[in-house]
């Protein structure tokens, strides 16, 4: 059974569009890039408080596991914006819902920056969790829409890469300005890169309208399968280890470890920078070694989360654990997609949407988890507790049986 509805009309209205843009080449590639702007703000804002945490806990007088609520409310409202977004956009021209969603996502970073308490800049985290997954449902499957056929796989790469940038950005950058200036000033950066991204799409992309649409009763039916239930756990607990620790990672580098703030940024870059290479470095194997890759990268995981609470008073010690553990998280998105996506090639919308969902609910659970653990127990002990959910993960991939021809057939059952 197909998974969309497609009518004449919108197939007319969609070649339409397509001849139009290919006689405007330059502009095609604007609006790509504006929307991988788009990416780099959305992500940049998602991850910034990570790197300011202690000065905005200080700030709002609240302890840094109640702080980490500002990476945990996002999460859990992208969670649900992203299914019901993909279901309930309906025939909404998705140009529209591109620009609303970059206006949200500015007036979150305003609200965050100007907020007076903790419960105001959790008004404004949750506005954006509202937008982020709205974003993510649309703008991936808006990319091949944008150039010509031919050029679909280029601009997706394009729009993904605003990811890896602000992965390697965002954080250090955001901790930078901080130290600078104030965390206030970090999401007013943010608020004035997302403000760019809202003109530079208002401006450059074209008509999108909308063509299909998920229906319920397909996301049900690919949620029913066995396959796909232990895809979700094995991508929850890798996910959720990496975040009930990454949450808190500069509260561990001030309090354990006695960095300085520039050191701090100069390790979340060194994190960045290392995890983009292997993101680049892994893709190949991913490809034909799915399961040696992901165990590989969650192995390298467990081993820097569990090494770092004994390599306290060693600075090369700390950074070098900081850097494994960054060469590890370059390369699990990239094999937890690639593993969701075989899940079911025929239900792309669905295996999208759900993808979103699980990523969104583990950084929520996660951080929300570790922010228990390190108001309760200490820091030290999220480490040690994201690794054991790590270990849970490799135990769920293990059910799988081991092979790529193996795995392939058990995950399309």
């Amino acid at each position: 059974m197909s998974t969309v509805q497609t009518d004449s009309t919108a197939g007319m209205s969609c070649a339409a569009e397509a001849t139009e843009m290919a006689a405007s080449t330059p502009r095609q590639w604007l609006s790509v890039f504006s929307v991988a702007l788009g990416a780099f703000a959305f992500v940049t804002t998602e991850y910034l408080p990570v790197g300011v945490l202690p000065q905005i806990a200080r700030e709002l007088s609240v302890s840094d596991g109640t702080a980490g609520l500002m990476v945990t409310i996002p999460g859990i409202i992208a969670a649900l914006s992203a299914p019901t977004m993909m279901i309930g956009a309906g025939k909404v021209n998705r140009r529209h819902l591109l620009i609303l969603l970059a206006m949200l996502l500015v007036a979150s970073n305003l609200i965050s920056a100007l907020a007076p308490d903790l419960l105001t800049m959790l008004l404004g985290r949750g506005l954006l969790g509202v937008a982020l997954g709205g974003f993510w449902a649309i703008a991936i499957a808006a990319a091949g829409r944008l150039v010509t056929p031919d050029k679909a796989a280029k601009a997706t790469a394009i729009i993904f890469a605003g990811i890896t940038f602000a992965t390697v950005l965002g954080v250090p950058l955001g901790t930078f300005i901080s130290t600078l200036l104030s965390w206030r000033a970090s999401f007013l950066a943010t608020a004035a890169l997302a403000l760019a991204a809202l003109a530079a799409q208002f401006v450059t992309l074209p008509s999108l309208q909308a063509n299909e649409s998920l229906q319920v009763k397909t996301l049900l039916r690919y949620v029913s399968k066995n396959s796909t239930q232990r895809s979700i756990l094995l991508m929850g607990l890798i996910i959720a280890a990496h975040f009930a620790s990454y949450t808190y990672i500069a509260p561990f580098l001030v309090q354990r470890a006695g960095f300085s703030a520039g050191t701090i940024t100069l390790t979340l870059l060194g994190f960045g920078l290392l995890g983009m290479l292997a993101n680049f470095m892994v893709s190949a194997s991913v490809t034909r070694h799915l399961q040696l890759s992901l165990g590989a990268a969650v192995g390298l995981m467990l081993l820097a989360l569990v090494s770092l609470p004994f390599v306290v008073g060693n600075d090369l010690g700390v950074g070098a654990a900081v850097l494994v553990w960054g060469v590890a998280y370059g390369a699990i998105p990239l094999a937890l997609s690639t593993w969701m996506q075989l899940t079911s090639p025929r239900l792309a919308e669905a295996s999208s949407a759900m993808l979103v969902t699980t990523f969104q609910v583990a950084i929520a659970s996660g951080s929300l988890l570790g922010g228990v653990i390190v108001d309760g127990y200490g820091i030290a002990q999220t480490l040690f507790f994201g690794a054991l959910l790590g270990l849970l993960g490799l135990v769920v991939m293990a059910t799988f049986g081991f092979g790529q021809d193996r795995l392939i057939e058990k995950l399309q059952r």
